[in-house]
């Protein structure tokens, strides 16, 4: 793989087919994920304080209209290679929708465990798409240790957040769709709202194998963790100089992908954060769904609250001194805002 040879290939994930875990293409499982728009958001940039060129990078163009997709379309299709027949996990919601919709594709059953205030859209979607959804009056983490305790005597495929080691592949290649798509020069700063985190964690890994491929410099971008006031136990984390992130209390926010009150790969994220130079802010629920309304009147966008809460984000960070003048700037979209219409009513 070379980047003349990326011209030629198919505007999908699977275009980085080399550095993907599937070795057999036949057991590829695909639904067309992937190479989603980068949007340079004028409109939106002159409300700042400070002259940026600011990009979106609008991931609910994949299937199942979230980033998700490019996690399961990965586990998955090692799961087809190992020949697994039952996948489970634990999800806030997207996730599950993703893996119900390529396990179905795949003919695998699946088994799902939810918050019982998982939006709407998300349960139906897994109920649609032929999966056993159960919901759980907890958190998350609730959920996952049902999917723990169960998983070895139900014989599933655990796919819950980096308890298996494809998932954070597939979200890797948001990193290489960046790079291609601003050709090969990173951006100045990248804000991504962390949940589980393995979106920035994926990208990460995948400027460190574009640097030894040739493909970039060392040159990375500051990577800025966004999280919710409500559940933000990697801001505070950060924040206090500490490695890990212990589990946050009584975590509650609107935007359900955020409410991960302990993430496993909290240790990568914090890491990523402090190499990069970048930092982790927290915005209230009523900033993220303010920014959701702002993003979609100036942009035409209905943003998941998750990716619009980078937006009040930003304004922190420029308040902060933190971007200067005349960067470049790209906030992730991580999903639909049609999958959350009850934070709206």
């Amino acid at each position: 793989m070379t980047k003349e040879s990326l011209k030629n290939r198919a505007a999908n994930l699977w275009r980085y087919a080399e550095v993907l875990p599937v070795e057999n293409e036949s057991n590829v499982v695909s639904l067309g994920e992937g190479f989603t728009p980068l949007l340079k958001a004028e409109r939106l940039a002159q409300t700042l304080s400070i002259k940026l060129n600011l990009f979106i990078k609008d991931e609910s163009t994949n299937p199942t209209q979230s980033f998700k997709a490019r996690g399961m379309t990965a586990a998955v299709s090692m799961a087809k290679e190992l020949g697994v027949k039952k996948v489970a996990a634990p999800s806030a919601g997207n996730a599950a929708g993703a893996l119900a919709a390529y396990a179905s594709r795949a003919g695998m059953e699946t088994f799902l465990f939810m918050p019982t205030d998982t939006p709407r859209a998300n349960i139906v979607e897994c109920e649609q798409t032929g999966a056993n959804v159960f919901l759980v009056d907890g958190l998350i983490t609730d959920c996952g240790k049902i999917v723990a305790e169960r998983k070895d005597a139900e014989g599933w495929f655990d796919v819950s957040t980096l308890k298996e080691p494809y998932r954070v592949e597939g979200k890797k290649t948001m990193g290489y769709e960046l790079a291609e798509q601003m050709d090969w020069t990173l951006p100045d700063v990248i804000l991504y709202p962390t949940g589980g985190g393995t979106g920035l964690i994926g990208m990460w890994k995948a400027f460190d194998e574009m640097e030894k491929m040739g493909w970039i410099n060392e040159k990375r971008p500051r990577m800025v963790s966004v999280q919710s006031i409500g559940c933000a136990p990697i801001v505070k984390a950060f924040h206090e100089g500490e490695t890990f992130a212990a589990e946050f209390p009584d975590a509650a926010t609107v935007a359900s992908g955020l409410r991960v009150p302990k993430a496993i790969g909290d240790f990568l994220i914090l890491d990523a954060l402090h190499k990069s130079g970048g930092t982790a802010v927290a915005v209230t629920d009523e900033e993220l769904i303010a920014a959701v309304k702002e993003i979609g009147a100036a942009e035409g966008l209905f943003c998941a609250p998750e990716g619009a809460a980078c937006l009040p984000a930003l304004r922190k960070i420029v308040e902060q001194n933190l971007v200067q003048p005349g960067e470049t700037v790209v906030i992730f979209n991580t999903g639909a805002g049609v999958k959350y219409l009850e934070a709206f009513s």
